[in-house]
């Protein structure tokens, strides 16, 4: 024999039948790599270190590249038929260290803090997410790096009006070319940070990758050792940066647009083994 519902049941009854047949309004749907791209865009705009670095590279582009072209014309020094855009070599040189610092801080920050377990629960396809990283990291990269080297450029060019006058191809490498180039540093550097998944180590790597084929050329003194030296030299990325403004350690070597095939090539390598890693590691 039941017992007779209480009144208490009776008001319950209607509510849980309502719950059974409750429809979200929010529509739902698979995500997408544009959403994965707005939400990495979000993080990379809202930290404070990308405000940092790529404020650092700005403001160390615009202050060597124009002081030393005031400098040059304050001694009214010749600088025998060379445009002047080949002094925003030095400013890009120094700026590029900014790139790598960022470029391996977008992955590696989040390991340190955990915040990857996040990343890839929301969003499990690992490619998508690193995909997303590099498609905001590069287009934030470019257009700034392009922006600024084409403001000293121009600064420059006013500055030195005794200098030879560039052309458009010269223009376009030293704008265009440098800042496609930095850009691809900087997925160089997201790529290792994503192998190491640690900041501090990827970020020695990178600067050993950007100075450490020059030093070991300056020690390679015997004769048998030549062709190691030249090859050092022609294919470091100081080196590689300079053959964007015309100018080169070496008489061969990478010249042109060549340099950023390199970086191409070593980007697709470096993104490759990032990828294979993160579908085969745990975070």
């Amino acid at each position: 024999m039941t017992s007779p519902a209480t009144p208490q049941d009776r008001r319950q009854e209607p509510e849980a039948g309502l719950l059974s047949f409750y429809a979200s309004p929010i529509p739902i749907r698979p995500a997408t790599l544009g959403d994965a791209i707005a939400s990495e865009w979000t993080k990379l705009r809202s930290v404070r270190a990308t405000v940092w670095t790529l404020g650092v590279m700005v403001a160390l582009m615009l202050t060597v590249g124009v002081c030393t072209a005031l400098l040059l014309a304050a001694n009214d020094t010749d600088l025998v038929g060379e445009p002047a855009l080949v002094l925003g070599f030095f400013g890009v040189l120094l700026g590029s260290l900014c790139v790598i610092t960022l470029g391996v801080l977008t992955i590696g920050s989040e390991y340190s803090t955990g915040m990857i377990r996040t990343t890839l629960t929301a969003c499990p396809s690992r490619v998508r997410v690193l995909a997303a990283k590099a498609i905001v990291f590069f287009s934030l990269t470019f257009v700034i790096t392009t922006v600024t080297a084409t403001v000293v450029a121009v600064l420059q060019t006013l500055i030195l009006s005794g200098a030879a006058t560039p052309s458009g191809g010269e223009w376009a490498l030293s704008t265009v070319g440098v800042g496609f180039y930095i850009a691809g540093l900087g997925l160089l550097s997201l790529g290792i940070g994503a192998i190491v998944r640690h900041s501090a180590g990827a970020i020695t790597i990178m600067i050993g990758v950007v100075l450490l084929p020059l030093v070991l050329a300056l020690f390679m003194f015997a004769d048998d050792l030549r062709s190691v030296q030249r090859f050092l030299i022609e294919y470091s990325i100081p080196n590689q940066l300079s053959a964007l403004y015309g100018t080169t350690m070496t008489n061969s070597g990478p010249s042109g647009w060549e340099p950023l095939l390199v970086m191409l090539g070593l980007v697709t390598v470096a993104l490759g083994g990032a990828v294979a890693l993160l579908n085969r590691r745990d975070v």
